[in-house]
Formats: C-alpha cells, sequence, structure tokens
C-alpha cells in the first residue's frame, strides 16, 4: 500500500477547494488498484478548512518548521505551523499503523512537497526544500515521491 495526496485523486482539498488530479494515479484507480492506495492530506487532517488562504514556509524547508526554525504562515499573515505539524503527525502515524513505505505527494505544496517548496513570498518562485509533511515522513525512512516523479514503471514497481 502506498500513501497518496489526496489532491492527486482530484479529491477537493486544496485550498482553493478543489482537486489537482494526477492522470497516472487516476488511471490506476480505474483499474481497480485502488485498495493498494491510501488517500491522505494533511492540511485538512490537521484542522485546515478547504477552502483556505494559501500558506507557505517562511523562514526555511519543512525540516525546519519541526524544528520549531521557521513557521507556516496563510497569505493573509497568520501562523498555521502547528495544523501543518498535527497534519504531518497523523500522516506519520497512519504510515507506520498501516506499514505504509512510500509515498507520493503534491510537490511545491508547505505540506507535501519533496524537492521543492514556495519560497514564502507569495510570489510563485521555488526554492528547493521538502515540505512538513514530506520531511518529517523521510526522517522516518519513507520513500517520498512527487507527482512529477511517476512513470507507469515506477508505478508498476511500487505496487
Amino acid at each position: 500500500m502506498i500513501l497518496v495526496s489526496a489532491c492527486l485523486l482530484n479529491h477537493p482539498v486544496r485550498y482553493k477547494g478543489d482537486g489537482n488530479p494526477c492522470p497516472l494515479l487516476l488511471a490506476l484507480l480505474a483499474k481497480g488498484k485502488g485498495e493498494e492506495i491510501l488517500s491522505f492530506c494533511p492540511e485538512v487532517s490537521g484542522g485546515l478548512p478547504t477552502p483556505r488562504p494559501p500558506a507557505e514556509i517562511k523562514g526555511g524547508s519543512g525540516a525546519d518548521v519541526l524544528l520549531g526554525k521557521a513557521k507556516v504562515v496563510n497569505k493573509e499573515g497568520q501562523d498555521v505551523t502547528t495544523a501543518f505539524v498535527e497534519g504531518a503527525q497523523k500522516c506519520a502515524q497512519l504510515c507506520k499503523e498501516k506499514g505504509i513505505t512510500v509515498a507520493i505527494l503534491k510537490q511545491r505544496s508547505p505540506s507535501c512537497g519533496s524537492k521543492a517548496i514556495y519560497d514564502g513570498t507569495f510570489s510563485g518562485k521555488t526554492i528547493a526544500g521538502k515540505g512538513v509533511t514530506a520531511a518529517l515522513l523521510t526522517s522516518l525512512g519513507i520513500k517520498v515521491y512527487g507527482e512529477e516523479d511517476l512513470t507507469p514503471e515506477l508505478l508498476d514497481k511500487l505496487l
């Protein structure tokens, strides 16, 4: 079983209240592979509403947030760090309970980005780094991929 960002399966959990469907993952569901995929949104699980103001990490990356060295702030200036950390912790607990060792997460998200995240200025610029959930899962030995890493061959290997 693999964990997948709920938005990639077109669940309406993004900050705008929509999904961000990944055709390769939706094709797996259409082929009846749904039992091998566990859908999860750390931001909603952490208590954030949908829709909600967009948020970015200010002062570092997801690992820095987990260490208390950076914060997650929404576009209105509200500190939403606690919700992001709680969502990441719930995700990690679920992975532990289900024996999940692989996750496919939404790239550039302040929760799920596995290689790049937005830079905290709400300007659309990205920096290298992981989101809060991706950083926590990686620290626990869970292999994290972004949807842009996916190929049919990789998915066959993972499932």
